[in-house]
């Protein structure tokens, strides 16, 4: 009985070790085999939200790639600033994707310029932090305006590409964030991202029978104009001056002052400041023949926020309690 518990157990092993080599393999093969350069030459890439960070380093990259970009931005300045630094070749366009009509009509643009070609490459990658702060500082306002740029403006540019997507058989990219997987702040931001892998999925799943490929990309911790920690620190002193005598008093006058301690702290042992750690999800994304549902990018995501999100919920809690400050009176009126 013993030797046969004892051949049990080695053929479990050798079972689990033979899927694990394999899904290495294949892990290796599909991250190595990209599509040839000459085919994907001349295709184009329509990118959202490219002032700066990830979308203005993503369409230099795809430029030099020989990709015909079209690159989205909210500013002139940005526009400006992207054109000098890429070849005459790639595009630019004003988009406020929260502007349906705005939407409407840079889609139509797009689809004279890409014509019967299609396009082959779509990144929303637009994005608004919005306000960060605990939920009983909040009005629906606060809310409203990542929503409406990181879910509704995405999902509106994307029903408004797909035609050319499809034409092309192409690819769609949309950038979540960790905060999709784990309520990493209170406020708006989380529940958009959350909302993207909603509607990743179910895009993905209805895309299969038209040859689209739809990957999700799950940023970490990065430095972008986006988490820029003034800006947010900033945001939040002017909703808590705004605050109720109650409220103010529940959580303390010094509430601030230790939070933003707690948030640096936090800063300082998880952000990435190397933005090519996304854009090379996104090139693998549009180049891969075997392109992965989704790509986690940041040290920070892969060994932290990505293993916590598989942890039960009072696990989940309990770590991310300890990043918050103890309220200084919760029952004070």
């Amino acid at each position: 009985m013993f030797l046969l518990h004892e051949d049990n157990n080695l053929g479990i092993f050798l079972y689990v070790f033979l899927l694990s080599f394999g899904y290495y393999l294949w892990q290796r093969w599909s991250s190595n085999s990209n599509l040839r350069t000459a085919d994907l030459a001349g295709k184009y890439v329509f990118i959202t939200g490219c002032d700066s960070g990830f979308g203005y380093l993503a369409a230099q990259t795809f430029d030099k790639k020989g990709f015909r970009v079209i690159a989205a931005c909210l500013t002139e300045n940005g526009a400006a600033s992207l054109r000098a630094a890429a070849s005459k070749q790639l595009q630019t366009v004003l988009l406020n994707v929260t502007d349906v009509n705005n939407v409407r009509l840079v889609a139509e643009s797009v689809k004279k310029e890409v014509g019967e070609k299609g396009l082959w490459g779509l990144i929303n990658n637009a994005g608004e932090m919005g306000p960060s702060a605990p939920t009983d500082w909040l009005n629906i306002e606060h809310f409203r305006e990542p929503i409406e740029v990181n879910l509704i403006g995405l999902i509106n540019v994307t029903l408004n590409m797909l035609p050319l997507v499809k034409k092309a058989k192409g690819r769609i990219v949309n950038i979540s964030s960790i905060g999709g997987c784990v309520a990493i702040c209170s406020g708006g931001y989380c529940p958009s991202k959350f909302g993207v892998e909603a509607f990743n999925n179910s895009l993905r799943q209805d895309m299969k029978a038209f040859g689209v490929k739809v990957s999700c990309i799950q940023p970490g911790l990065f430095k972008t104009p986006l988490s820029d920690k003034t800006k947010v620190r900033e945001r939040k002193l002017n909703i808590w001056n705004e605050l109720p005598s109650d409220i103010r008093k529940q959580y303390g006058e010094d509430y601030l002052a230790k939070d933003a301690e707690k948030k640096e702290k936090l800063i300082q042992r998880f952000q990435n400041t190397d933005l090519s750690l996304v854009v090379k999800c996104m090139e693998h994304a549009l180049m891969s023949r075997c392109p992965r549902i989704r790509y986690s990018a940041g040290r920070d995501a892969k060994v932290f926020w990505i293993p916590l999100s598989y942890m039960p919920a009072f696990l989940q809690d309990y770590v991310l309690m300890k990043n918050k400050v103890k309220l200084a009176d919760p029952t004070a009126k």
